[in-house]
């Protein structure tokens, strides 16, 4: 998703190294490092998690890109695609957004937007997010944009859902015909 995308309230555009002060406001946030179990990052940290996403965007031509609300130019989070499997049709809806902005479905607009732009045009077959036990915010986030539990994992000894959306068309199956 290395376009940009505008929905009714938000911006959605590639991420640039510039961002990182903007980005700091989500990512130094101790409300939103809680859903990783992480302490609020510094500046070289940020400057590190945007490289590694700007990369990301350079090697699969997709990333996380940059929310910008609307009415006031301010980057409020991020939101998009992250390829974290071997199987290169299956990529992790992530978001992530300033506690401020939480509660006001910023987060289900912004990833409802990136769910439709995979569908129409990544070629994905898969969407999943990786979501902390007890998040329950983020939980509703993705069953909004129609994923449903699909598993559970422990990473580094932490419990996460993995909710997944398939994309790809259903095959038909052997049983159905067609009518003319």
């Amino acid at each position: 998703m290395s376009h940009t995308t505008e929905t009714e309230r938000l911006l959605l555009r590639p991420m640039h190294a510039k961002d990182q002060q903007g980005s700091l406001t989500v990512f130094g946030d101790e409300r939103v490092l809680a859903a990783f179990a992480a302490e609020p990052m510094n500046d070289a940290q940020m400057r590190f998690w945007v490289e590694h996403n700007l990369e990301h965007q350079r090697q699969y031509g997709y990333d996380l890109h940059t929310v910008v609300l609307k009415a006031t130019g301010e980057i409020i989070g991020d939101c998009g695609l992250e390829h974290m499997t071997e199987n290169r049709l299956e990529a992790e809806l992530g978001y992530d957004f300033r506690s401020d902005m939480w509660g006001q479905g910023l987060a289900t607009e912004a990833a409802t937007a990136v769910r439709d732009h995979a569908l129409a045009n990544l070629g994905l077959t898969r969407l999943f997010s990786l979501i902390r036990a007890g998040k329950a915010r983020s939980r509703r986030v993705a069953e909004k944009v129609g994923m449903t539990l699909d598993a559970t994992v422990d990473r580094c000894g932490v419990s996460y859902r993995v909710d997944a959306r398939n994309l790809a068309p259903r095959a038909r199956d052997a049983t159905e015909t067609t009518t003319s």
